[in-house]
Order: structure tokens, then C-alpha cells, then sequence
């Protein structure tokens, strides 16, 4: 009987899904279908934050001074090692309660496997990443939920807690407000790039590496005076999130593109043609909501990201404030534009 372990290694997790990381996500304007169809929900007024403000989590009062955070999220492999797709998926996870303000506390594992395709090995693999992102983030990974699937999917169901008053929505801000970023977009088009063979060795570790940074800072500017609202970036794309802040805020927005973050190489695989199916779909849901001139802006504002950075809009008066308080931290920020008065386009891109 043979009883060697497989080798797990051998196995490329990205050549065994249609779709990659938060790129897999139901197109903006289907989602907004699925969630409006059938009789409206009834109001709960401890529910702060439901499915009406399209927002990263839901929130529950259970106190004067605590609330309960709570979201989901699963995706399809990002990249082929499964050790890295349990951490990015974790990562990408836990960053809702993050950009609601909140503090993680516990997260479930959420495995769907082909089982007669890969190994339980490489699925055991997937949960060591999850534990190991889970620990960085300081909860456990308590529990979860498995099913035999064509296709590899894993991910977290997590809870966090929030000072109702702290609770940071994708909605509030105002005319003036300065937007940040803190994380470079590109990802999406470096994973296609993985998936169509094309990515380069010396430039494998640029999207993981980024993936797996935890957006915990989120947490720690709730405490910020001057924070009106926040999000993270992830399968819309940067022009996507940023339409839902100003759609919550009754704003518009300008976008200074030459401000925003790019990963490197990002330009070298967009002349290759590495454009996730996520970007036309994500265009197709709400390119007419967005003025922009230059088509590689376009193609990079829609690309759809995993994991990706907390969006901010900041009251102009807290704004250095808030800069000093990122440069103490030492993380990682850029001011990518401002909020405007409401105009015929949500965002425009400025070149």
C-alpha cells in the first residue's frame, strides 16, 4: 500500500478556478439586483449597519458602549502556493472589521474543496495560512465549515467589536474631505498575469506581499477625530468603492491619479494585456458613473483588487493630524484626491 504523502507543491491552486481572489465577486450592478429582489427586510434598531448602505459589515448594538461587527468572505485562489491563499484570504477577510473601525475577536473557516481533484494535504496547507494570518491579527481561528466543491474556495467569517460611536461607515463625509489610500492597486492585474503564465519569477511576490499586510490600522484611526469615512478597497476596484463613499455621502469626488499608488511593474503586464474579466465587468456596472480620459487610468481604477488597502476620507481641518498620525505609525499612505459638491459624474479622473 502505498502511503507517501503528495507532493503539494505540484499542484498550481489558480489553474483550478475560472476566477481569481475578490476578481471572482458578482458584478456591482447584479449584486444590486440580487440584494433588492423580494419583499424589503424588516427594521431591527439595534442594526446600525444592514444591506441598505452597501457597506463592508454589519453592525449590531448590544450596548451603550458595544457593538458587534460581523462579515464574510470567500474567494477562489489568488496564487498557486495554498499556504498563501489561506493568508491572503484571511487577510482580505478580517479587513472589513477593520474598515468599520472595529476590533477583531474571533474568525470561522468557510472550505469548499474538490476532493477527488487535490489533495486534503493542500486544503490542511490553506488553514495553516488562515491560522497563521488569524494569529498575526491576534484571535483564533475558532471553528468553521467544509463542503466538497468543483473548484477551491476558502475564506473567513469574522466578528469584531466597535464602540458604537467609532463605527466608521462607508458614508458620512462631506464636501472638502482629502481621500487617502494605503495601499497600492494593481493586484488584479498581476494575478492575471500569474493565471496567463506571464508573470515573471523576480515579480511573483509583489501582489502577495502586499495582500498580506493586515489593514488593522483601521482600528487604530477609529480614535481619530476627523475621520468622516472609511472602507477597504477590494473587488470593485478603487473607482468602484469610491463611487459607493460618495453614493452614501451625496458627494462627488476627483481623483488625482498621478497621486495614486501603483504596485510596481503593474504598467510592464497591462501592455501584455493582463486585464482580469473582473475590470469589464466592474466598468460595465458603473463606467457611466465615472469621467476619466486616459484608457490605462481607466483599466487600473476598475481593476479589481484582493485584499487591498483602507480608502479615508478626512476633514480637511484633522488632515495633517492625521498624516502625522500615519507617519508616526509608519504605514503606508497617499492623498489620492478630495470630495467635492455632487456633479453629473460620481468620480472624475483627473490625469
Amino acid at each position: 500500500m502505498n502511503t507517501s504523502t503528495p507532493d503539494t507543491e505540484t499542484y498550481l491552486l489558480t489553474k483550478y478556478s475560472h476566477g481569481a481572489g475578490c476578481g471572482c465577486k458578482i458584478a456591482p450592478a447584479v449584486l444590486d439586483t440580487i440584494l433588492h429582489t423580494g419583499p424589503a427586510q424588516a427594521a431591527f434598531k439595534d442594526l446600525l449597519v444592514g444591506n441598505a448602505e452597501k457597506d463592508d459589515a454589519a453592525v449590531f448594538q448590544i450596548s451603550d458602549t458595544q457593538a458587534v461587527v460581523s462579515t464574510t468572505d470567500f474567494f477562489m485562489p489568488i496564487v498557486d502556493d495554498a499556504f498563501d491563499f489561506g493568508q491572503i484570504a484571511s487577510a482580505n477577510a478580517i479587513s472589513d472589521i477593520y474598515a468599520m473601525g472595529g476590533k477583531p475577536i474571533m474568525a470561522i473557516a468557510i472550505l469548499g474543496w474538490p476532493v477527488n481533484l487535490l489533495p486534503a494535504e493542500l486544503a490542511g496547507k490553506v488553514l495553516e495560512g488562515a491560522r497563521a494570518i488569524c494569529a498575526k491579527a491576534g484571535i483564533p481561528l475558532a471553528g468553521g465549515h467544509s463542503i466538497d466543491c468543483p473548484e477551491p474556495i476558502f475564506g473567513l467569517a469574522v466578528t469584531g467589536l466597535v464602540h458604537p460611536d467609532k463605527v466608521k461607515k462607508n458614508g458620512g463625509a462631506k464636501p472638502g474631505s482629502k481621500l487617502y489610500l494605503t495601499k497600492p492597486i494593481g493586484v488584479g492585474i498581476l494575478s492575471t498575469a500569474q493565471k496567463n503564465g506571464v508573470l515573471e519569477p523576480a515579480d511573483s511576490q509583489i501582489g502577495p506581499q502586499n495582500m498580506l499586510k493586515l489593514n488593522s490600522i483601521g482600528y487604530e484611526i477609529s480614535n481619530l477625530s476627523g475621520i468622516e469615512a472609511m472602507t477597504d478597497v477590494t473587488g470593485f476596484g478603487l473607482a468602484g468603492h469610491l463611487i459607493e463613499m460618495c453614493e452614501a455621502s451625496d458627494v462627488s469626488a476627483e481623483l488625482n491619479f498621478s497621486q495614486v499608488p501603483v504596485l510596481p511593474e503593474v504598467n510592464k503586464y497591462l501592455d501584455l494585456k493582463c486585464i482580469p474579466g473582473g475590470t469589464n465587468r466592474n466598468w460595465k456596472s458603473y463606467g457611466e458613473k465615472v469621467a476619466v480620459h486616459n484608457e490605462r487610468n481607466r483599466l487600473l481604477v476598475a481593476d479589481p483588487q484582493t485584499s487591498g488597502g483602507l480608502l479615508i476620507a478626512v476633514n480637511p481641518e484633522e488632515a495633517a493630524n492625521f498624516e502625522a498620525f500615519m507617519n508616526d505609525a509608519q504605514h503606508f499612505y497617499a492623498c489620492i484626491g478630495q470630495l467635492t459638491e455632487k456633479t453629473s459624474a460620481v468620480v472624475v479622473v483627473l490625469d
